[in-house]
């Protein structure tokens, strides 16, 4: 773990949104966060992916679709290394963040998860209050005074469209909220260490359909401010919520491009297939 500073740090309203490496508002809208290219990975013998190249945009959705199985929520795991958990897996090839390489040995991979946060398919708050659960991730990195945090929990908060629905009970038990509630502070504990990157792995499938409608409403809003990458089995949600698809299928990359072409007016007879529900 890194040890916090022992400097107060004085937040402003963009420590939401920013890091020490790069301000995730500074970036181009479609300009390359994360490169791409002949990207492999395996969990010892099986090879989960094969050769993939793409280029994903900043400040913007990009959705990874494909039948289960094909190596979206791997590819998801190697861009913050939640695969070295796993001590069967390994990759190679090139994966960088802002020309920074992923899969370098030396990467302080505890800063990297703070750069790219994850909200995970099933909310996981900490059995915490709601206050300390988007606290969490910031007291680990630096030191705050009081009114500080307090401010940087709001704004998170309000950036995850759920401060008026909670604002009365900060210090109530996180696990009180509703499925939807719970995965709005998911969210909201994310951005709260100021990530470059957001993914997201089938967000809304534990949900029901107006939480889930929600928490697109959220993605939507979040899309001008975060490189956000979700993976979704429902090609509806992919299409409303995303600029880009990627369409996966036994471990390769079959097509990617912006969602309305992949959907509309794809280039390749799977993707088509795919998409028009003739298979998956």
């Amino acid at each position: 773990m890194t040890p916090a500073s022992t400097m107060e740090h004085t937040p402003t309203h963009l420590d939401v949104a920013s890091s020490p490496t790069r301000s995730a508002e500074s970036e181009t809208p479609g300009t390359p966060a994360i490169m791409v290219g002949k990207f492999s990975a395996w969990y010892g013998a099986f090879q989960a992916l094969h050769e993939v190249t793409l280029e994903i945009p900043a400040r913007g959705v990009t959705a990874f679709i494909g039948p289960s199985g094909c190596g979206k929520s791997t590819f998801l795991r190697w861009i913050n290394r939640m695969n070295d958990t796993i001590v069967s897996a390994r990759a190679e090839g090139v994966l960088s963040l802002h020309g920074e390489d992923l899969l370098s040995r030396s990467l302080d991979v505890v800063d990297l998860r703070r750069r790219v946060g994850m909200v995970f398919q099933k909310p996981n708050p900490f059995p915490k209050s709601i206050f300390d659960n988007v606290a969490f991730g910031p007291r680990l990195h630096r030191v705050y005074s009081r009114n500080d945090l307090e401010e940087l929990v709001e704004q998170s908060l309000r950036s995850a469209a759920l401060w008026n629905e909670v604002k009365d009970r900060l210090h109530s038990s996180a696990l009180g909220l509703s499925g939807g509630q719970q995965q709005r502070l998911c969210i909201a504990r994310a951005i709260a260490v100021g990530p470059e990157v957001v993914l997201m792995d089938e967000p809304c499938s534990a949900l029901d359909p107006k939480s889930s409608a929600s928490i697109e409403d959220l993605i939507r809003d979040l899309r001008a401010r975060y490189t956000i990458i979700i993976v979704t089995h429902n090609l509806q949600q992919a299409s409303r919520v995303s600029d880009m698809t990627a369409f996966f299928y036994e471990g390769k990359l079959i097509e990617s491009g912006l969602t309305e072409l992949v959907f509309t007016n794809p280039s390749q007879k799977q993707t088509e297939d795919y998409v028009t529900g003739r298979f998956g």
